[in-house]
């Protein structure tokens, strides 16, 4: 498929994961792909690595700046980058509370703020936000994750009412539990990691864990100028975890 011929896309937290799935699929698909990380080590071939930290409001701006610089426009932004969180609210102290939100919800409206104007430009403008199956379904010991991820669902939809207007799609991807690096660690740091790999399996009705790709081809075919009729969307992959009780 060549539908992102000739557009230009930018994937936050793109180096690993699902953010490095999600930039090489653009890429395949014909898009010139910017990743925006901490960490560029990882980011794939063929793409422009940007080192940026979302929760810093200058290198944000800096960075889209550099992007649409180097690759002469922006109409795809991809907000990716997020970080997780272990804990029930009376475990979780406050200042992992600030970073998290500060990551994960804030992060993803500094990121759009600073590429509104490039977006208001194209003809085929889309932002893709990453939310997550614990922001429909109660999960235990995800307190600050699920509350995370519940804002990027209402602000998903907030985004794509006030940007209808300006051409620009904004809608959401809501995995369930991601074979990722970030669940690997967990997994590593429990008393048994087998059981509790065994358990997130089980937790989702096909009985296995979604996939780095599965998620990327949901976030392209939101983003994809095909989908020029849905905004306000939130594209759940999660192998029928919220939906499904069998």
């Amino acid at each position: 498929m060549n539908d992102f011929d000739g557009l230009v896309a930018v994937v936050t937290g793109g180096a690993s994961g699902i953010g490095a799935a999600t930039a090489a699929l653009l890429r395949d698909r014909g898009a010139d792909v910017a990743v925006l990380d901490r960490d560029v080590s990882g980011v794939p071939d063929g793409l422009l690595a940007i080192m940026c930290d979302v929760t810093d409001r200058a290198a944000v701006d800096d960075a889209i700046a550099a992007v649409v610089d180097r690759l002469g426009a922006l109409d795809v932004v991809v907000n990716n980058a997020g970080t997780g969180s272990v804990g029930s609210v009376e475990r979780t102290p406050d200042d992992e509370w600030s970073h998290l939100l500060d990551v994960n919800v804030v992060g993803t409206a500094r990121v759009t703020r600073a590429a509104l104007p490039h977006l208001r430009r194209s003809p085929h403008a889309a932002v893709v936000n990453m939310c997550s199956a614990v922001a429909f379904v109660g999960v235990r010991e995800r307190a600050a994750y699920s509350a995370s991820k519940g804002a990027i669902h209402a602000l998903t939809l907030a985004m794509a009412a006030d940007h209808v207007a300006d051409g620009i799609r904004v809608n959401a991807v809501a995995p369930g539990t991601a074979d990722t690096p970030w669940v690997q660690r967990l997994l590593d740091q429990a008393d048994d990691p087998l059981a509790a790999a065994e358990a997130l399996r089980r937790r989702q009705p096909l009985g296995r864990l979604v996939t780095a790709e599965e998620v990327a081809a949901a976030v392209a075919a939101l983003a994809s100028p095909s989908a020029a009729s849905t905004t306000g969307a939130v594209l759940r992959v999660d192998g029928g975890m919220t939906s499904l009780r069998v």
